[in-house]
């Protein structure tokens, strides 16, 4: 039987305002994102360094985290989300002018400590202008722009890169950041009433409602971030030329797959797209680890986005929708808290795994398969985390998703 309504609006104007925004800020990070490891090598760094180069923002995204969930029950979040954004434009500008590994890191530091309120804010702001009824299909729908971003970002950074060199790649990200803060700025968001009897401490920035989720996305992204570190490396490694599409071939089945994915969601319950997600997501590494064509690296992509790429905006709205829709920026800031463990410990494993295989003797493309097969592990902890509890303990029930199971 079919929760919710289908005639509850999904694209009114604040969420396409809200969309335009995210999109254009995803794009200029995804942008820049496969240039990370490019230019972290170019500096002299090792694969541990490009590790902890490419997951020490989360450092900073971390420290941050008490301060959000407070931040969001008590200041426009509108103003947060610009305030963010010029933050990043920062970490960009020193990107562009970064000589050493030293201001490299530093860069990350400071763009970590932004999106740690960036992506809560984000969050928050749509679930806000989103119908109960369809709450994870507006939230996958709400992601597209960030698979779009994932198709044409890297290549275009690419590209950018092969024709002008890092500093104008980077300063041209930070124009469109610019753009986007101005443009976030302008919109209208209410004044938050507060947080009746909740003070800045444990409560204003971790709602242990959401602490299981939070776990299977530490375990999920952190694998993800595996990917995303290391893939252009380990294709120009397989010499494959255009690695780029990779993120080409992710993003193009997202599109097909997600608002599909939501809807199957909204009228059947999150655990009809989460279980079959996280077992294509295990899959897609022994494709990964087996690729030696640009062929197998987009069937892995393929595979991706049937995996992480279905199963994330839907662990995303199992933990907004265990609170009442007044704490759900704390429920978004304990998901990305999850979120940036991830980010911040398995790439640096992934890396130490690369390059104990390379001084052991492996050629690199060796050392970067037994890497991507090693990823599958934390995605199993994920799938069994999240079998045991479903969710967690207790939830407040949303008309578009089930009761949890008994």
């Amino acid at each position: 039987m079919v929760r919710g309504s289908d005639d509850a609006r999904i694209w009114t104007r604040p969420f396409a305002a809200l969309f335009g925004i995210n999109f254009v800020i995803t794009f200029a990070q995804f942008m820049t994102l496969a240039l990370m490891p490019k230019l972290a090598d170019s500096l002299g760094a090792t694969s541990i360094t490009v590790g902890i180069v490419t997951g020490i923002f989360a450092v900073t995204a971390l420290a941050v985290r008490p301060a959000v969930g407070w931040a969001t029950l008590h200041t426009r979040h509108s103003h947060l989300l610009a305030a963010t954004v010029l933050m990043i434009v920062c970490a960009f500008v020193l990107y562009a002018v970064a000589t050493n590994i030293e201001v490299l890191i530093a860069a990350r530091l400071l763009h970590g400590a932004a999106m740690g309120f960036l992506a809560p804010v984000t969050l928050a702001m749509a679930s806000n202008v989103l119908p109960s009824s369809r709450m994870a299909q507006g939230i996958g729908i709400f992601s597209l722009g960030q698979a779009v971003s994932t198709a044409v970002g890297p290549s275009v950074g690419l590209l950018l890169l092969a024709s002008f060199g890092y500093t104008s790649s980077f300063l041209t990200g930070a124009g469109l950041l610019l753009a986007a803060a101005v443009a976030a700025f302008g919109i209208r968001s209410p004044r938050p009433a507060g947080a009746d009897g909740v003070r800045f401490g444990w409560r204003a920035f971790v709602a242990t409602e959401a602490i299981v989720p939070a776990t299977v996305m530490f375990c999920l992204g952190g694998a993800f971030s595996g990917v995303n570190t290391f893939i252009v490396l380990y294709g120009e490694s397989r010499g494959v030329e255009q690695i780029g599409l990779f993120f080409a071939a992710y993003a193009a089945f997202i599109l097909l797959s997600r608002p599909l994915a939501g809807r199957l969601a909204d009228v059947y319950g999150l655990p009809v797209v989460i279980i079959p997600g996280m077992i294509m997501f295990a899959v897609s590494f022994v494709v990964i680890s087996q690729a030696t064509t640009l062929t197998g690296f987009l069937v892995a992509g393929a595979i991706s986005a049937l995996g992480y790429g279905i199963c994330q905006p839907a662990i995303q709205t199992m933990s907004l929708t265990s609170v009442s829709p007044q704490r759900r920026g704390v429920a978004s800031n304990t998901n990305y808290i999850g979120l940036d463990l991830g980010y911040l410990v398995l790439p640096i494993i992934a890396g130490w795994v690369i390059s104990t295989h390379v001084d052991a003797g492996a050629a690199p493309e060796n050392a970067y398969s037994q890497m991507y097969l090693l990823l599958i592990a934390p995605v199993t902890v994920g799938l069994l985390v999240y079998l045991l509890f479903k969710g967690g303990g207790r939830r407040r029930r949303s008309p578009s998703l089930p009761p949890p199971p008994a």
